[in-house]
């Protein structure tokens, strides 16, 4: 069997960092001085054809219009709940904005505090205000299951590439397995199975920035689960 080579290591760079000094073009989270790009955020080095910039590796969810989230009721109001969804601004959800015809004050009996729903951000203004909806196709209440919280900045690498990463994941542990854009994962299935699932979405965040990952969490998850299901190709 011929043996592939080692991916490259990712380069973790601090701000102040140079990135590049042969011109390319600064990307997002730097700075330039003297024709050099330097990094403005800790993260990881992201250079391509169109220029060099930082992947975060840390930092709040700034939510944007059409991502999926997943947040949790924290405050009921007599037409609207108040959503968590690890943004710095409030979340309001509006009754007008919910698949069920809700009259006035009596909103405590379709949602509560404590639950857990996925959503979709409809909208952001010049001061932040958010506007959030759960009417659109897939948006629910979340009912049991667990939830999972890593920074949402590596979200893409739990979803891997084209969805590799997290459906290899869910054909392995065999969960049910909802991404919130703003680093909140939904998983349910069997205990042990999800409890694996858990950890292997921790593993990820841990070490986004390394290479060879999806093999890591593979051995990881075949390790546990000795029965896992067999990886779609």
């Amino acid at each position: 069997m011929e043996k592939r080579s080692a991916r490259p290591a990712r380069e973790i760079v601090v701000p102040g960092d140079i990135l590049d000094d042969s011109g390319a073009k600064a990307g997002d989270n730097t700075y330039t001085v003297d024709g050099k790009v330097y990094a403005a955020v800790l993260g990881v080095k992201n250079k391509n054809q169109y220029g060099v910039g930082v992947i975060p590796l840390g930092g709040r969810y700034m939510p944007k219009p059409g991502d999926m989230v997943i947040g949790m009721i924290n405050d009921i109001g007599s037409s609207n709940w108040m959503v968590d969804i690890r943004a710095p601004y409030p979340a309001p959800l509006h009754v007008s904005e919910v698949p069920w015809k809700v009259e006035f004050g009596d909103t405590s009996r379709y949602l509560n505090v404590g639950n857990v729903v996925l959503l979709k951000v409809l909208s952001v203004d010049e001061g932040k205000k958010i506007q959030v909806t759960m009417n659109d196709s897939g948006l629910r209440r979340l009912e049991g299951g667990r939830l999972v919280e890593i920074p949402y900045v590596k979200v893409s690498r739990v979803i891997g590439k084209s969805g590799s990463m997290i459906q290899m994941i869910k054909n392995m542990t065999d969960c049910r397995i909802f991404i919130g854009e703003n680093g909140i994962i939904w998983i349910d299935g069997d205990e042990r199975n999800a409890e694996v699932a858990v950890q292997a979405i921790e593993m990820i965040g841990e070490h986004a920035h390394k290479g060879s990952l999806t093999e890591r969490v593979k051995e990881f998850i075949e390790k546990e689960l000795p029965n896992a299901g067999e990886v779609g190709e």
